[in-house]
């Protein structure tokens, strides 16, 4: 239900990457052996990559569950408060949006990559280090998810520019399929398993072993030996300032600029802003208006992760069947309705209800994830694919940090499921944003 960075199956089929082959020219600085590869199974820089972010992928959704975790039950914060938190695990990361795009076009993306990882690592372990001595507060968690929710958007920037590079535009939709599908199979186990060692060990111990995860992920990027080609300088003579804006401004020409990426983009803000709910209130509405423990918390959310598996299956498939405009739309639909079933959970049926959500709602959204990255991979210049995607961030993750505080302050003056209910509703626009995509039926090639 974020925006999100962002989620194929482990198994993916031939005939998909053949698709793909068809559809998207391959970057003419792949190697021989690359060509001749029938899928991205032989592709040992991949699979080096797919390593990476499968461990830090399972290791994410224990901080991701143990930070509300310990802002609701260890500290017994008010609403506003868990807003408050989720609003700058985001705002950070939408202010070094705005000046990274430039960074990342003309950086050693591996680089930045493995810089992103360790210092995640750095300052989770600061948090269980703080709690062991005593001296554990809700500003040590605030600026915690700050710094984790910074250098996880400049991963998330580098990353969606980086892939392209690394496999070619010929097999970027069997890339992004394997990669939803590792997120999609870190949410079946990471929430899960997450509410257990929390409860076990206690939230403040069990992020520890997502610091580790992130050293992992550092050290298997670290093995990638593809060659990155050199990017142009950028201009001397500019002040840092002045490079920045100039990169933000190429940045949101290039989204808003093109008839394919427009839409997706205006349907991603309106997305986010029923996120910012969703962020905002999700763990206050289970944990504390409908009274769930942490560990069925975790249960229920990975059933995302099973939903979020399906999605990933489905979305190739269904692109080929209908075409990938309509997918888009379908899929879109079908998550924001879905998404009703928050609201109208209760009583005996409320573990159902919340269940289906995850499931329907989860897996759905990456279908559609899968193709809108696809396609603006494949439709804009991988020159500035790095300030393409920084204004994405910025145009969508900057709507989330106000948007979650109000959330708050309306759940806080009224009550959490009403103010749950006004986020689902908003979500339900998403797929009117996408119409001018219906007849889009292949994925284009420039």
């Amino acid at each position: 239900m974020s925006e999100a960075d962002r989620s194929g199956p482990l198994v993916a089929e031939q005939s998909g990457a053949l698709e793909a082959a068809r559809v998207a020219p391959l970057d003419a600085a792949h190697t021989a052996s690359d060509l001749r590869a029938p899928s991205l199974w032989r592709h040992a820089d991949f699979l080096r990559l797919w390593g990476a972010q499968a461990i830090s992928a399972f290791g994410s959704r224990i901080t991701r569950t143990a930070l509300p975790i310990i802002a609701v039950k260890t500290l017994g914060e008010p609403e506003t408060m868990v807003a408050t938190l989720a609003a700058l695990q985001l705002a950070p990361g939408v202010v070094l949006a705005v000046f990274t795009g430039g960074f990342v076009d003309r950086g050693r993306k591996r680089r930045i990559l493995v810089a992103a990882d360790l210092v995640r690592a750095v300052v989770i372990l600061s948090l269980t280090l703080a709690w062991a001595l005593g001296v554990l507060s809700m500003m040590h968690v605030i600026l915690v998810g700050a710094a984790v929710g910074a250098a996880t958007a400049l991963f998330q920037i580098t990353d969606v520019a980086y892939l392209p590079m690394l496999v070619g535009k010929r097999h970027l939709a069997e890339g992004n399929a394997k990669l939803e599908a590792t997120e999609a199979i870190a949410e079946v186990t990471g929430p899960a398993s997450a509410g257990a060692l929390i409860a076990a060990l206690g939230a403040p111990l069990a992020v520890a072993i997502d610091a580790v995860t992130y050293l992992w992920s550092a050290f298997m990027l670290g093995r990638i030996r593809a060659h990155e080609p050199p990017a142009p300088p950028a201009p001397t003579a500019e002040s840092s300032t002045w490079q920045s804006s100039r990169d933000m401004r190429v940045g949101m020409r290039a989204v808003f600029g093109h008839r394919y990426v427009r839409p997706i983009v205006i349907a991603l803000m309106v997305s986010a802003i029923s996120s910012g709910f969703f962020v905002a209130l999700y763990t206050l509405f289970l944990l504390r208006t409908l009274g769930l423990s942490e560990a069925t918390f975790g249960v229920i959310v990975a059933m995302g992760g099973i939903g979020s598996l399906g999605g990933a299956l489905l979305s190739r498939p269904l692109a080929h069947a209908i075409g990938v405009g309509p997918t888009m739309i379908v899929t879109s639909a079908l998550s924001m309705v879905a998404a009703l079933l928050i609201p109208l959970a209760h009583g005996p049926h409320t573990l159902w209800y919340l269940c289906g959500h995850q499931l329907l709602s989860d897996g759905f959204q990456v279908a559609f994830i899968i193709q809108a990255v696809t396609l603006r991979q494949t439709v804009l210049p991988k020159e500035i694919l790095g300030r393409a995607n920084a204004a994405i961030l910025v145009c969508t993750a900057g709507i989330l940090p106000p948007v979650a505080i109000g959330a708050g302050i309306l759940a806080q003056a009224t009550t959490t499921r009403v103010a749950v209910w006004v986020g689902v509703a908003i979500g339900l626009a998403v797929p009117l944003c996408l119409l001018p995509l219906r007849r889009l039926r292949t994925m284009p090639t420039s």
